[in-house]
Formats: C-alpha cells, sequence, structure tokens
C-alpha cells in the first residue's frame, strides 16, 4: 500500500464506555466493537474487568483496539485519574456513553465525603465528562456535525423523584433510603443531560438521555431488599435489549439531526417535569463543581 493510500486510510471510530465490565455496558462495547469501533471501557471490578476485556476482544472486528482502564467512579479523584488515563490513549472520543451506575443495600460515604449512590451515578461522570471534553471537542472539529455524541444513561426511576433537595443534595443528613438515593441520581442524569445540550449544542456535540428499562444485570444484587424483591417479581428485559437504545443512539445517523433528547426502544419520550427543570438543571451543575473543584481545579 503507498503512503497516499494510508494516509486516506479510515481511523476507527473512538467510543469511551463506562461500566464496560458486566451488563448493558459490555454488550454496548461488544456490539460497538464487533462494528470496528475502537473501545476504551471501564470497569471497578479487577476480575470482572478482565474477563470483560476478553470477551470484547472476542467480539471485536479485526485489528480493533480494546483497552480497559479500573475505576471507581464513586470516587472523584479516581475518574479525574481515569480520564488522564484515557488522555493518553487517544486525542479524540467521538462517542461518551456515560453508563456506569447502580444502587446500595444502605448509606454509604466515601473516603472524600460523598454519598456514593450519587457520586457514582452522577458526580463521578460529571467530572470524567468534564476531563474529556478536549477530547470530544478534537472529534467534532474533525468529523461531521452531530457524529461527535454524549449518551446518558438514566431510568424510568427519575420519575419518583420529585426534585433535588439543595439542604441535602446527597442525602447525607436525613434519613438515607436506597431507591430514592438511586433515583434522585437517575434525575441528576437527566439535569446533567440538559445542561450539557444547552453548553454544548454551539460546538456540534449531540447530547442524549437514554431508558434502557427493567435489565436482568448484577445491579439487583447490589439493591436493597425491597427493590430486589420488586425487580425479581417484574419481567425483565436482556442486555442486550437494553444496550440497543445504547448502540443505535452512538451509531445511526437520525440521532444526529437532534440534541437534547430522552429516548427508549429507539423512540424520544417525555422526561418529569422535574427532569425538565431548567433552574434546577444550573444549580445541580453548580453544586457539582463546588463537590468537585478539588479536582477539577477550581475554588
Amino acid at each position: 500500500m503507498t503512503g497516499a493510500a494510508l494516509a486516506r486510510k479510515p481511523t476507527a471510530r473512538i467510543a469511551v464506555i463506562t461500566g464496560a465490565s458486566s451488563g448493558i455496558g459490555l454488550t454496548a462495547a461488544k456490539a460497538l466493537a464487533s462494528q470496528g469501533w475502537r473501545i476504551i471501557g471501564t470497569g471497578r471490578d479487577a476480575e470482572r474487568t478482565a474477563r470483560a476485556e476478553a470477551q470484547i476482544r472476542a467480539a471485536a472486528a479485526s485489528g480493533v483496539r480494546i483497552d480497559m482502564i479500573r475505576v471507581d467512579l464513586a470516587l472523584l479523584s479516581d475518574a479525574a485519574r481515569a480520564a488522564g488515563d484515557i488522555c493518553a490513549l487517544t486525542d479524540r472520543v467521538d462517542v461518551l456513553i456515560n453508563n456506569a451506575g447502580g444502587t446500595a443495600k444502605q448509606r454509604v460515604m466515601t473516603a472524600e465525603g460523598n454519598e456514593a449512590t450519587f457520586a457514582g451515578n452522577h458526580l463521578g461522570h460529571f467530572v470524567l465528562t468534564h476531563r474529556l471534553l478536549p477530547l470530544l471537542r478534537a472529534a467534532a472539529a474533525q468529523g461531521a456535525r452531530g457524529s461527535t455524541r454524549i449518551i446518558n444513561v438514566s431510568s424510568s426511576a427519575h420519575e419518583v423523584a420529585p426534585g433535588l433537595d439543595w439542604n441535602d443534595l446527597q442525602m447525607t443528613v436525613g434519613n438515607f433510603v436506597p431507591i430514592a438515593a438511586y433515583c434522585n441520581a437517575k434525575l441528576a442524569n437527566l439535569l446533567f443531560s440538559r445542561m450539557l445540550t444547552e453548553r454544548l449544542a454551539p460546538e456540534g456535540i449531540v447530547v442524549h438521555a437514554m431508558h434502557p428499562g427493567a435489565v436482568s444485570t448484577n445491579f439487583i444484587n447490589h439493591a436493597d431488599e425491597g427493590t430486589q424483591k420488586y425487580l425479581r417479581g417484574i419481567n425483565l428485559v436482556s442486555p442486550e435489549e437494553g444496550a440497543d437504545t445504547v448502540v443505535w443512539l452512538a451509531t445511526a445517523d437520525e440521532p444526529g439531526t437532534t440534541s437534547g433528547g430522552y429516548f427508549h426502544q429507539r423512540r424520544r419520550i417525555p422526561t418529569s417535569a422535574a427532569a425538565d427543570d431548567r433552574e434546577a438543571a444550573r444549580r445541580l451543575w453548580m453544586e457539582s463543581e463546588r463537590l468537585a473543584a478539588a479536582v477539577l481545579g477550581q475554588g
């Protein structure tokens, strides 16, 4: 092959997927890798992450590069460190899929003083996204408008949250209810998406959120007893069904023509009124910046 031909050879698109060690994230990573995407995935558990890496490699198209990074997104310093690791691996990111998340059986405070459900579902992604914005902007500058995307995995659970309590945002003062904390975090995902959409639209970066459905994943085992009982009593969809809309949002032409959507089964659906509150979205952004100031270099 001549030098000119090598210069014209297309470069694989790059997806960063959090929570790629199991469930929806792993399934999406395998699907994208099979289509020729380069995958940079994250996982928290070392054994599960190594096993997932092997599975993604086995599913990948010939020559596709796969990298897995261990990170606990509930620790903001670890989220910042992981972002640095990603920046060392690539100079651009075409699609960022903020998928990692979960619930807990009880209130857990991190070493940094944050409640783990709120930090792991929202604050860690807030930090990671901020740190990866230069790479997303680099991809947007090189690609067609709408081809660079951020996809935030939320949940219909956000509909249960009436709104965020600004006096006890992380449920660290009052009574802690695990599933309520999770619902608040999923509401935060949508409010974060709203502000990202507003800020990044002028740069041609698309932002969408999605609800995967009630998916049969390891999520159930970490939930409180009442939530486990509820989930085991309903029909759960497979990780493949849950990941389908994620992959579609990352790859299809149609999602690139708009921004700020909330999707389920490839269809745009409405959010709750609380998730559509611009003032709440603006306030959450400010509070998140304050909580993450130490690792974002602000304040």
